[in-house]
């Protein structure tokens, strides 16, 4: 895998490269450090900065699903912060089951507020697979953000309906943002997605290789951006107290 991304990266000339979620299959620390010297002095040569999705582990061993960045900016990491349960850590109530099978098994620990990387002279809001599910949590790094970014391991669901309904997600992330989103998966669906939400270029899925394209920062905030999914809940009450209130009359 590391000598596969090698390549797809050497044979790229873009300014920004994102790699999928967990491109690096081992603890940062753990890579061979001429790997990582490697991507780096490559990504430098041309001004580039490269996005690889790579578990990490701070000084206090605390484990982070997340991202580094590499290259001509300075090196920045994200942790993710809404983590999948039973996938990245055992709740409370469950912990008994990894007590008794006795597992070895450390959760994940959730990623804090964080800015936008800057890279590539944009600043970018990133989001690691299921994140960009929840509109709410995309829009904290906003409208500081110029571009979304989302890191994907997306094997899990095989050959079903789940990349495209993930595919779909980002879309609404982006039409919501008013932001272009760049997806990088390891099986798919890759794509490049427009500030409408519309698909610009997309790669097929199960198939090796390197999606280029163009990606334009955005600024402002849209309406969502400014009131995330307050209107929407207020209009859901709206309606519930309606309706109890008509059903109320008929009774009287």
């Amino acid at each position: 895998m590391l000598a596969t991304y090698a390549r797809l990266i050497e044979s790229s000339r873009a300014r920004l490269i994102v790699l999928p979620e967990t491109a690096i299959p081992r603890y940062l620390d753990a890579v061979d450090p001429r790997y990582i010297e490697h991507l780096e002095q490559l990504a430098r040569s041309r001004g580039a900065d490269i996005l690889v999705g790579v578990p990490w582990r701070d000084a206090s061993q605390r484990y982070f699903n997340g991202a580094v960045s590499l290259g001509a900016s300075k090196t920045q990491f994200y942790a993710k912060s809404h983590l999948v349960p039973l996938g990245e850590f055992v709740p409370g109530e469950f912990g008994w089951i990894v007590s008794v099978l006795k597992i070895p098994l450390s959760d994940f620990s959730r990623g804090g507020p964080q800015r936008p990387m800057a890279l590539a002279g944009e600043r970018v809001a990133v989001n690691i697979c299921y994140e960009d599910a929840f509109g709410e949590e995309i829009i904290r790094q906003l409208p500081e953000a110029t571009l979304l970014a989302n890191l994907s391991n997306v094997a899990w669901f095989g050959r079903s309906l789940a990349p495209d309904q993930h595919l779909q997600m980002s879309r609404m992330r982006a039409l919501e943002t008013g932001r272009m989103m760049l997806r990088a998966t390891n099986t798919g669906v890759t794509a490049i997605i427009g500030p409408k939400g519309e698909v610009i270029a997309a790669m097929p899925q199960y198939e090796e290789g390197v999606l280029e394209g163009q990606a334009q920062g955005y600024a402002g905030a849209t309406p969502y951006v400014r009131w995330g999914n307050i209107p929407v809940l207020l209009l859901a009450f709206a309606m519930l107290l309606a309706t109890l209130i008509r059903a109320r009359r008929r009774g009287a």
